[in-house]
């Protein structure tokens, strides 16, 4: 399978794992947590193999800022959390970071 399928792949798991850790209620309710592990499981092992073909350095930028962009958007658009100047403003700087990493 081609590494950037691999990676995309990987930040969906995350993202998903991520999502999930809001309502695990500190991993008291058994359906989100088995969500978080899945997720995580998902995120971790399609990493790995995503590494066997590109530099662990351009492939972690891009997992961490765009997982972490999503994420935010997650929480924005699913748990109803604010958006405002800051966090887009943060967010943008996420992904100017990850495409410095790249160039």
């Amino acid at each position: 399978m081609n590494a950037y399928v691999l990676l995309i792949i990987s930040i969906l798991g995350e993202v998903f794992g991520s999502s999930l850790l809001k309502l695990t209620n500190g991993f008291k309710r058994i359906i989100p947590t088995l969500g978080v592990i899945i997720g995580y499981s998902i995120a971790f092992y399609s990493l790995s193999l995503t590494l066997t073909e590109l530099p662990i350095g351009m492939v972690y930028a891009i997992w961490a800022g765009v997982g972490t962009a999503l994420t935010s958007l997650v929480g924005v658009l699913v748990y109803k959390e604010i958006f405002n100047m800051k966090k887009l403003t943060g967010i943008f700087l996420i992904i100017a970071g990850v495409v410095l990493l790249n160039i």
